[in-house]
This record gives structure tokens, C-alpha cells and sequence, in this order.
């Protein structure tokens, strides 16, 4: 596990976030089709929070995109870094986040976060906001459809149906499984809308919810607990250490 602290220049103030996404927002790609659904490795990223003491643990998770099959994983944890502001979570979630990326022992390829990219108030969510800050593939695939309006997607396995922002499409409704609620795909960075969609059909083969998900979301609840019983013990070092 690594011991994130907060990163030098970091905004602090909802101002300077939003001035940071006005900046990073122009990077984003969207003319590259992503590597093909089912080939190579994938990775899923998710965080879990302990507010009270102001800890939230990260972890990424690689899989083997033909088999599913985990390959590496890594967490981090540290400080909360930012307030709790509706449109601006990427700014909690991101250093921790990077940090259990660069302690994967191998390349991380796709990233699949359990959030937001183009489908977001400002048209940068985590997914692309992480995708511009590593340069790597990024979609996200989020439990709910935020403020944004659809409707009902076709009932069976792969039924899709646009995710607006009026008439704008930001991302598509999908049903991974029959007869079960959608789950709402944007594209961050580096990939097609289509391609997004395949990638999450492909880590659907069980449940709703891509198992890159399911597992990071497992890993980073468990190194919170960790986290949490290290300090009640008095026994955190400052000094990082990579899992």
C-alpha cells in the first residue's frame, strides 16, 4: 500500500478547480477508437472513503481482458484533498487514485473508473480528467445517470439508449444484464462511444456491474480497513511504501 499525500499546487478552493478543468478539458481525445474490446489488459480503479477520520483509499486493478482474470493490483491511501463538491469529485479521488497506478507492476492499458467522463455538468468527469493526466485510454461507467435524461433502454443484454444533456449526447444507458437497470457509459479519453460500450459489455459477463469495478471497488474498501485499524493502532508512517 502506498501513503499518498497532497500533491504540491493542488487547487483548494472550488475557483481553482474549476479554472483547472477549463484548462484540462481541451485535451481531451476524441478521435481515437481505444484498444479492441476483449484483447489485452484492462484495468478498473475505484476509491472508498472514511470520513471521519478524513482517509480515502484507492485501488487499481488489472485484469486479463480475454479471461478476466486478475493479473496485478495496487492501492493507495491519504488525505481527503478537497471538499465534497457536487461536479468536482475527480479533485478528491485523483491523487490517491494515481498513485495506486504508478504502483502497478505493469502497465495499466484501459482504465475503466467508476464514474463519469463526457457525461458530467462540465464535460469532465474523472475518467477524462484521469485519461488527460496519464495520457492512458479511459471510459467511465457510472450506477446512475447524474442529471442527465434517457430512455429506457430495450430490455435484453446490450439494449442502449442515448444519455442527453437536452440534445446533446454525452454517453448511452446499458443494459448489461436482462431485465436489470442500465448502467451509464461515457467515453474519457482516447476512446470511441462504441468501443466504451463494448469494453463493458465484455466485463459483464455475470453482473451489472464490470468486474473491473467489482473488484477495485472490493480492493479499495479492504485497504481502508487496513488503512483505518494501521492508524487506531498509532502504527501509519509517514514515509510511502509501495504494495
Amino acid at each position: 500500500m502506498t501513503t499518498v499525500g497532497v500533491p504540491a499546487g493542488w487547487p483548494a478552493t472550488e475557483e481553482e478547480a474549476r479554472a483547472v478543468q477549463d484548462e484540462l478539458r481541451g485535451r481531451v481525445v476524441l478521435d481515437e477508437p481505444g484498444p479492441p474490446p476483449g484483447t489485452g489488459r484492462v484495468t478498473g480503479v475505484d476509491v472508498a472513503y472514511d470520513d471521519e477520520r478524513d482517509l480515502v483509499a484507492a485501488a487499481a486493478v488489472v485484469l486479463d481482458a480475454a479471461t478476466l482474470e486478475v493479473v496485478a493490483e495496487a492501492t493507495a491511501v491519504g488525505r481527503v484533498c478537497f471538499p465534497y463538491v457536487p461536479g468536482l469529485l475527480a479533485f478528491r479521488e485523483i491523487p490517491t487514485v494515481r498513485a495506486a497506478l504508478d504502483a502497478l507492476p505493469c502497465p495499466p492499458d484501459l482504465v475503466v473508473c467508476d464514474g463519469y467522463g463526457l457525461a458530467h455538468p462540465r464535460r469532465f468527469g474523472l475518467a477524462s480528467h484521469l485519461g488527460v493526466l496519464t495520457r492512458l485510454p479511459t471510459i467511465g461507467v457510472a450506477k446512475n445517470p447524474f442529471t442527465f435524461t434517457h430512455d429506457d433502454p430495450a430490455g435484453a443484454r446490450g439494449g442502449s439508449s442515448p444519455l442527453l444533456a437536452g440534445s446533446e449526447e454525452v454517453g448511452r444507458a446499458l443494459r448489461t444484464r436482462d431485465g436489470v437497470k442500465p448502467v451509464f457509459v461515457s467515453v474519457g479519453h482516447r476512446v470511441s462511444l462504441d468501443n466504451a460500450l463494448a469494453h463493458t459489455l465484455a466485463l459483464t459477463p455475470r453482473y451489472r456491474l464490470p468486474e473491473t469495478t467489482r473488484r477495485a471497488d472490493a480492493l479499495c474498501r479492504r485497504a481502508l480497513r487496513e488503512a483505518v485499524g494501521t492508524r487506531a493502532a498509532g502504527d501509519v508512517r509517514d514515509a510511502p511504501t509501495a504494495s
